[in-house]
């Protein structure tokens, strides 16, 4: 059954896109690469229906008698990584430090029974729901990586190449971008958030940072010289797409160390920035709660709350908002 209608876009001969149809949290853009007689997969969808869309698509491309082989995870969000359990017998790549992580996260089941327990007359309920109602978790157990590694690490699927490259803390503690030179591309993951004037994006949201960070990962990506870019979530962006996040990022940096000389607090801090409304076509405001606290986080002594408590304050803002 077709839960979610996103598609494969071609880039090259061997490499197409699973590409969502729309914005909002948890639909990540994923990675087929196909080789004469094996193939890769760059992320997964974040529940077994929508995994399991992905693979029947992905087999379609298939030679006769290849499989899914490898899984490498950009990083250890569950939008990008819970789906892997629908190829148990592939190899699953990640970097170590996104081991870390997963223990800032509830696992799959404990998601489910959050999100279906919550009370939706709540401003946290009604954001859990609504965001988050749409997926089910209630069969998916946690995965772990078979393969982890530190640095850079490159293999091959049939004739293609493939570059890993760990990147410092920026969206997570474990982030990694895959280069394909022969196909003159990079999947970053979640280190871009992107947004074109055809098909406007997300806020980006950001969990280890600073951002300062998250900038030079992106400059990493250029670095590389690829020409096409596939972000976490998003459209698929060229060079100047990427410069464009950059002032993005370089926007809500400025902004949270302004705020934080002035003893304003991370919270309020948002809420001017989003009141600000510099990019009116992003939608999500309210996930600058989350990165601009990461960034307080950086420039002054600051435990880190729990993944509920934040989304507490991102639900209360997301409610100001809509009266």
């Amino acid at each position: 059954m077709t839960t979610s209608a996103a598609h494969l876009e071609r880039l090259d001969d061997a490499l197409y896109a699973w590409l969502p149809p729309r914005r909002g949290w948890g639909l990540a853009n994923c990675g087929l690469l196909v080789g004469d007689d094996t193939a890769l997969w760059i992320d997964t969808p974040y529940d077994r229906a929508r995994a399991a869309e992905f693979l029947a698509a992905s087999r379609d491309l298939l030679p006769p008698g290849a499989g899914v082989d490898r899984v490498v995870v950009t990083h250890a969000n569950g939008d990008h990584f819970w789906g892997a359990g629908i190829v148990p017998d592939a190899e699953l790549i990640a970097t170590r430090e996104a081991l870390e992580h997963t223990h800032f996260e509830p696992d799959p089941r404990q998601q489910h029974a959050l999100v279906q327990g919550s009370d939706p007359a709540t401003p946290l309920g009604a954001y859990l729901k609504a965001h988050f109602g749409v997926f089910d978790w209630s069969d998916t157990d946690p995965v772990r990586p078979t393969t982890l590694f530190r640095g850079e690490l490159e293999f091959r699927v049939g004739r293609h190449e493939v570059r890993l490259t760990a990147l410092p803390p920026a969206h997570t503690t474990g982030d990694l971008m895959v280069h394909l030179p022969g196909q003159g591309t990079v999947f970053c993951g979640d280190v871009v958030f992107a947004s074109t004037d055809r098909q406007p994006g997300d806020h980006a949201v950001h969990w280890a940072g600073p951002l300062s960070s998250v900038v030079d990962a992106c400059e990493r990506v250029l670095a590389t010289g690829a020409e096409t870019v596939v972000p976490g979530h998003g459209p698929v962006l060229d060079r100047a797409g990427v410069r464009d996040h950059i002032g993005y990022l370089e926007y809500v940096r400025e902004r949270a160390h302004a705020f934080h000389q002035e003893g304003v607090p991370a919270l309020e801090a948002a809420r001017r920035v989003v009141a600000e409304n510099r990019f009116p076509e992003l939608a999500l405001p309210e996930r600058l709660v989350i990165t601009i606290g990461t960034e307080y986080r950086h420039l002054g002594p600051a435990e880190t709350p729990n993944v509920l408590d934040l989304f507490g304050e991102v639900a209360a803002l997301a409610a100001e908002l809509e009266t």
